[in-house]
């Protein structure tokens, strides 16, 4: 049986590096890489267009991360997320916006392979270190929180949102998301009274601890 994939990195040689191991693991053609994306905007377009039965996520991409990409798809396919971070606040967030599996970027192909056949099987993965914890665990800790200002949140704001921690100008924004730079300041104002953040500094470290940044890890 053959499972259709869609690849989501934004560097051209990860994906190729992707593709290239699950067709060479493929002598049957188990894995057929139906898309690839550079970002999450693209990964949600094409996940909706393509309907892959798996999506290899990567964690950090600009514009739309892969948290929120997964948010918006994670009923149409079963997402993996691919992270070079072993922090337990990602992990807690990919599961509960609906990731499948999560793997470490530092992990075998022998890994990878595992996690899509067993998120195909209907069941969570993740890998090594992570899975000596008790997954259950972990799914009740990634629970939805209903204080969670970041729920309430539209579509838009969330996309301001990250744009804003990425550094970018109102004017960036307004071109990335061809809106008018009123908008933009609406949308932001909108975001920083529902988080209840008082300044930039508040936003970037808000957007850090809901892994929608890199996080230093100690």
């Amino acid at each position: 049986m053959s499972i259709s994939i869609l690849l989501a990195d934004d560097h051209h040689i990860v994906r190729q590096g992707l593709r290239s191991l699950l067709e060479s693991a493929s002598g049957s053609g188990t894995y057929i890489i139906v898309g690839e994306a550079s970002d999450g905007l693209q990964a949600v377009e094409l996940a909706e267009r393509l309907r892959p039965q798996v999506t290899v996520m990567d964690l950090m991409m600009p514009g739309l991360g892969g948290l929120e990409a997964t948010r918006r798809i994670h009923t149409l396919t079963r997402v993996i997320i691919l992270s070079m971070h072993a922090n337990e606040a990602y992990v807690l967030e990919a599961l509960q916006t609906g990731a499948y599996g999560y793997v470490l970027k530092d992990s075998t192909a022998s890994d990878l392979i595992q996690a899509i056949q067993t998120v195909m099987e209907g069941r969570r993965y993740l890998s090594a270190p992570l899975s000596e914890r008790a997954i259950e665990a972990y799914v009740e800790k990634a629970q939805p929180r209903s204080l969670d200002g970041y729920t309430t949140l539209t579509t838009r704001e969330r996309e301001v949102l990250q744009l804003v921690a990425e550094g970018y100008s109102t004017s960036d924004i307004s071109n990335r998301l061809s809106i008018s730079p009123r908008t933009v300041e609406i949308h932001r104002s909108n975001v920083m009274h529902k988080l209840n953040l008082r300044s930039q500094i508040d936003l970037v470290r808000y957007a850090l601890r809901k892994g929608l940044l890199p996080m230093d890890e100690e």
